[in-house]
């Protein structure tokens, strides 16, 4: 078994754990459960990618899906950079009681889970190759999760309870009207492009050093 092999496997692994765990013990008290949170979604973003390059190491297909692993890089990195700046500005408004909890879970969701993926797609994958692409599944799991829990999610669930509203899964949504959401939406797609354009650069010198490992 080649290292990148081995590699692929264990991190696969890992990554479905977590998925298992959120659907078996994860808690359903709320509407939709876990799978309210954008971090999830990430979570199981990066499964279906680390699924797709262990496939190609197993030999077992020749599709890279450069845009989808581009696009679940970037949405990791979104899940990374939002949580840990809204964790240190106010824990309140990401976690429950202000602590991490779980530590096993919440360092592996928000640091070292994103990692990995970044490191096969940059270095062993050498993908962002076609970040238009990118761009477009961006686009729709950006657009599906906003739908999801403004259309669904907040309507159905009671907590948490912010100063203008209820049911929206981060504290800090439910203190925003329609209008500030919508500029807190923009604003993050936009980081979200320039992420991709930064994770495109760098694999594009990266590529530079030689083929994709398999």
């Amino acid at each position: 078994m080649s290292k990148t092999l081995m590699f692929r496997s264990v991190v696969f692994a890992a990554a479905l754990f977590y998925c298992l765990r959120f659907i078996v013990v994860g808690e359903f008290d709320q509407f939709a459960g876990p799978f309210r949170y954008f971090t999830v979604w990430g979570l199981f973003l990066a499964t279906f990618a680390h699924s797709r390059t262990l496939l190609i190491s197993l030999g077992r297909s020749r599709r890279r899906w450069d845009g989808f692993i581009g696009a679940a890089a970037v949405q990791n990195a979104m899940v990374v950079l939002l949580y840990w700046r809204l964790y240190f500005a106010d824990p309140m408004s990401v976690t429950s009681d202000g602590a991490l909890g779980r530590w096993w879970l919440e360092y592996y969701l928000h640091g070292l889970g994103p990692a990995l993926l970044w490191l096969d797609a940059l270095l062993l994958h050498r993908g962002f190759r076609r970040p238009l692409v990118s761009v477009g599944w961006l686009a729709g799991i950006i657009v599906a999760y906003i739908a999801w829990i403004e259309w669904f999610v907040s309507r159905l669930a009671t907590e948490p309870v912010g100063k203008l509203g209820a049911g929206f899964p981060y504290r800090f949504l439910n203190d925003l009207d329609f209008g500030g959401r919508t500029n807190f939406y923009i604003s993050n797609f936009v980081v979200a492009v320039i992420l991709l354009a930064v994770f495109s650069g760098v694999a594009w010198a990266i590529r530079r050093l030689g083929p994709a490992a398999r």
